[in-house]
């Protein structure tokens, strides 16, 4: 697997993520328990932050020390001004961005209970286009982390990547098309993906299954079981970190954010694996939007330390 690298000017080894997906605005409303009648209900808190799952990841990127570039697409009504502005704020580099004129942006209400589970609606945007051949000249990037939300720009970025011989890693959600990413080298599913791809309840036999129709390297994330992966035929975990939830929206998202960093420096899958679920577990502590993904010293520092509580 080739690994590129870039400098600043200080001779740092600079990391530089091309991600590819959806940028939202997420509408957040804490509450006691979820909505389950056609009533009125009164939030405890809320705030309005950028979302979507590339964005999100940028963002985790971006405060990891990586340079986050994110290919998406937004209207250009006050919805998109405010996703950009928000990347913006978080140091993403926003140039791939395709800003289209008369588009309505992609935005979620979304409810987080006392147990920091979410419930999301999303509306995905309309008069966005329908192809991403806006997506060329793009700059040199180490790997590629991609969202299938939508499959034309999937497919266009996993194509560059493979065109480049570069790493690319697919974020799978349902609905999941196998030939759209056919050509990645890693597809990391969630358990609801998962399940909805190979219609098989219980993670480990469906990542089997997964494994056997994909070519390429194949995990599950799988909340408190941790992260199941496949190596040399064997299905191996890397145990979740035992904490108290506060709020699980978008800790898939770092996840991924920090795996992609992860493989961009060359780490080994385990290591990889490993500080990603440090990442997400982190970000599954705190409340509050992207804005409280975990930098790379705490990352770090949270893993030693749980490494420690094991030995």
């Amino acid at each position: 697997m080739r690994v590129l690298t870039l400098h600043r000017d200080r001779g740092e080894t600079v990391t530089r993520i091309l991600l590819a997906g959806v940028a939202v605005a997420d509408f957040v409303f804490n509450v006691d328990a979820m909505p389950r009648k056609a009533e009125k209900y009164r939030a405890t808190n809320a705030h309005i932050c950028g979302g979507g799952n590339a964005a999100n990841s940028a963002v985790a990127a971006s405060r990891l020390g990586a340079t986050a570039m994110l290919a998406a697409r937004v209207g250009d009504d006050f919805v998109g001004k405010f996703i950009l502005d928000e990347l913006a704020r978080h140091k993403v580099d926003i140039a791939l961005v395709n800003c289209i004129t008369g588009g309505a942006s992609s935005f979620s209400s979304i409810y987080v209970d006392s147990a920091g589970e979410r419930q999301i609606t999303n509306f995905r945007g309309e008069g966005l286009g329908e192809d991403a051949e806006w997506l060329d000249n793009v700059p040199e990037f180490d790997v590629l982390l991609a969202d299938n939300r939508w499959e034309p720009l999937t497919a266009k970025a996993i194509q560059i990547a493979h065109d480049r011989n570069v790493p690319a890693i697919v974020d799978a959600e349902p609905p999941f098309d196998q030939d759209v990413v056919k050509l990645a080298s890693h597809v990391a599913f969630s358990a609801q993906g998962i399940r909805s791809f190979t219609g098989i309840e219980h993670p480990v036999d469906a990542l089997q299954v997964a494994s056997s129709k994909l070519d390429a390297w194949v995990c599950v994330t799988n909340g408190a079981e941790g992260t199941y992966f496949m190596e040399d035929g064997r299905v191996e975990n890397v145990p979740a970190i035992t904490i108290e939830a506060k709020e699980t929206l978008g800790a898939g998202d770092v996840w991924h954010g920090a795996f992609a960093v992860m493989i961009a420096q060359g780490c080994d899958i385990r290591r990889a694996v490993e500080f990603a679920n440090a990442a997400g577990t982190l970000k599954s502590m705190r409340s509050g939007g992207p804005a409280s993904a975990p930098t790379r010293l705490e990352t770090e520092q949270f893993l030693r330390e749980h490494c420690q509580q094991d030995d």
